[in-house]
């Protein structure tokens, strides 16, 4: 698929990988709805883009928020045909530490957004794809969610979020293989240590060491090489149901 051609719609949008995202698509041309929850950099970023660009306020776990969005977009521009899950949260909690056993209810949340929110974009978006026309290549869309290096490494006090990111890689396959014959890709990116929001408050000299924990580039990912990623994806026709790695060959340690 082009750039170009693109009418995507970006979870998690407004900020870090989901904004370098945004950005991408809009400077190749195409279109890119923002679906998130933060409302004041979901417009500001739309107010800079322009007409290309479009924010929709929006909880990913909620069916029915979801369902009337996507609606909005498909009476807007008639199509989806691109999906990047950026959406995520994380936190850091031992399953046992000296205050006791990690609380459920955390652990659940962490779940319910980063993977039950990025299959309940995934089936409610194939769906609308199912209309399109294909193209040149037989495709009627492209699903990209976002994974984490957490998936294969998680570190001390990361059970929930490596659980919920290990669910994203899980699914990967089987949901590839289920949307094949309507003509429906579905990768995962799984990216190491990138300059995203999670470290925006780090002094300088921190995110310099955790940058020099990878080992070549010795620094911390740029959002626009995750977003680069982004575009080879939907570009290649051949990348398919597979999670690939952007980490600058880093393997995480247990703390």
């Amino acid at each position: 698929m082009k750039m170009k051609e693109c009418v995507a719609i970006v979870t998690g949008g407004a900020s870090g990988l989901g904004e370098a995202t945004v950005r991408n698509i809009v400077a190749q041309a195409g279109k890119a709805v923002i679906f998130d929850l933060q409302e004041e950099k979901g417009v500001q970023l739309v107010n800079e883009l322009g007409e290309q660009a479009r924010f929709i306020q929006i909880d990913i776990t909620n069916e029915s928020e979801v369902q009337a969005a996507l609606e909005e977009v498909m009476n807007s521009y008639g199509k989806i045909n691109t999906l990047i899950n950026c959406a995520g949260i994380g936190i850091a909690r031992r399953t046992l530490s000296k205050k006791g056993a990690h609380d459920l209810e955390s652990f659940t949340k962490v779940i319910q957004v980063n993977l039950i929110g990025t299959f309940n974009m995934i089936r409610l978006v194939a769906e609308k794809m199912t209309e399109n026309e294909p193209n040149e290549h037989n495709e009627r869309g492209v699903i990209i969610n976002t994974a984490s290096v957490a998936a294969f490494e998680g570190q001390i006090g990361q059970v929930a979020y490596s659980a919920s990111k290990g669910g994203v890689v899980g699914m990967t396959l089987p949901v590839a293989r289920d949307l094949a014959n309507t003509g429906i890709r579905v990768m995962t990116i799984a990216p190491g240590l990138f300059e995203t929001p999670l470290f925006g408050q780090l002094p300088e000299q921190a995110k310099e060491a955790l940058g020099e924990m990878t080992p070549f580039p010795s620094r911390l990912g740029h959002p626009s090489e995750y977003a680069q990623l982004v575009q080879s994806v939907i570009e290649n026709p051949m990348l398919n149901g597979e999670t690939i790695r952007i980490d600058g060959a880093i393997r995480m340690q247990p703390k």
